[in-house]
């Protein structure tokens, strides 16, 4: 996969060059944005998906989610931010 115009990676690698931790980071933000639907399973945001790009667990955003949901975008933008992630495609 490669990054393209359309899309925000955000990495598990901090700007200073370590893995970001815990290992499980990426699901469980993925987790934490997600919804119940019948039976209670989980249901993913459509928008957002994880990946490991080089040996490194990443969250890729659909950049069409900051105009259909900017409050998700800005949550999941400043997740990145806090945690001084590298961040491709801003």
């Amino acid at each position: 996969m490669s990054t393209t115009e359309n899309q925000l990676i955000i990495r598990g690698i901090t700007q200073g060059g370590r893995t970001f931790r815990p290992s499980d980071w990426a699901q469980r933000l993925s987790t934490a944005i997600a919804t119940r639907g019948p039976g209670g399973r989980i249901r993913f945001h459509p928008m957002v998906s994880l990946a490991t790009l080089e040996g490194v667990n990443c969250v890729v955003v659909d950049k069409g989610l900051e105009q259909s949901d900017p409050m998700l975008y800005r949550f999941l933008l400043n997740f990145g931010r806090d945690n001084q992630l590298q961040l491709d495609g801003l």
